[in-house]
């Protein structure tokens, strides 16, 4: 049993802003180097419109090659029903579905207001419960938003409060764009975590500003203890302007085996797949662990 858990979302949010198209082979190559690091739960694609998110267009192939690699929690982001129903398909672990804190990025990003997204995944909550496909609710921009700014966290908790009485078994809350300061993950994180009751919590964080690994802190000091990160820190929303990669898995994984809190996880072999993703991507790199020199890293995790 670990402390905390690490679910790596490289394969679909570190890869999805990438000009360059990602073969399906090097994507399947990068989940198999996760998979070594030990990493059980992985966000691997999005079935999403390909005109929207090109990077995602081979959805089908990338499940049907990752299944070869073996039993491990597969996880697929769907913005809509008709995306669920190509998910149907195939024999993945959860679905994750993603709504906003604000109106104008939830029509941005996936074409429907609030109130038209959580119609729909109630469907699909049912739908996906029938078929033993777990669900997981992510609210976007729940400490900014590109287009209306700060976001007020009643309005994130009375989305966790109404996703909490549909029934999911994770909600995650967003930094989608990085702008969130360590008190105000604390104090979010807290109010979540006080209303979920056994519901699963997760924390999904970018770093665009530098603060990803302080506010990773702040979210397990709340009582957080499930992270979304993607190694070597690629990543990005199409539609999000102005953010960055998400929180490097190998840096947080660092920072909990200096404090003691286990995860689970290969540290070196996480820096291995760091590596391989940092040469996937054609974006710049946020992660800082993998260019310290590896005696050093393995000498301080001792």
């Amino acid at each position: 049993m670990t402390d905390v858990k690490i679910i790596d979302v490289s394969p679909r949010d570190g890869l999805q802003n990438d000009s360059k198209i990602i073969s399906v082979k090097e994507k399947v190559e990068l989940i198999n180097r996760l998979l070594k690091a030990r990493v059980s739960s992985i966000e691997i694609t999005s079935f999403v419109h390909p005109k929207k998110v090109p990077q995602m267009a081979d959805a089908e192939l990338v499940v049907q090659e990752s299944a070869k690699l073996g039993s491990f929690e597969a996880i697929a982001l769907v913005p809509n029903y008709k995306g669920f129903q190509r998910l149907k398909e195939f024999n993945l672990s959860e679905i994750n579905w993603v709504s906003s804190a604000t109106e104008t990025f939830n029509q941005k990003n996936i074409g429907f207001t609030i109130e038209e997204s959580l119609k729909q995944f109630k469907l699909i909550k049912q739908e996906a419960k029938q078929a033993g496909i777990k669900t997981n609710f992510s609210i976007a921009v729940s400490f900014g938003c590109p287009y209306e700014g700060d976001v007020d966290k009643s309005k994130v908790v009375e989305l966790v409060e109404r996703v909490k009485e549909i029934g999911v078994d994770r909600i995650t809350i967003a930094d989608t764009i990085g702008i969130a300061t360590p008190n105000q993950v604390k104090a979010l994180s807290e109010e979540v975590l006080g209303i979920v009751g056994d519901t699963a919590v997760a924390i999904h964080l970018h770093d665009t500003r530098g603060l990803g690994l302080a506010n990773a802190y702040s979210a397990y000091e709340a009582g957080i203890r499930i992270f979304e990160t993607a190694v070597s820190g690629i990543g990005g929303c199409p539609f999000a302007p102005g953010a960055a990669g998400n929180l490097a898995t190998e840096d947080l994984v660092y920072l909990f085996h200096r404090m003691n809190i286990s995860t689970g996880l290969d540290l070196n072999e996480l820096i291995n797949a760091a590596d391989f993703a940092a040469n996937l991507s054609s974006k710049n790199p946020l992660g800082r662990i993998r260019h310290i020199e590896r005696n050093i890293i393995r000498e301080e995790i001792k």
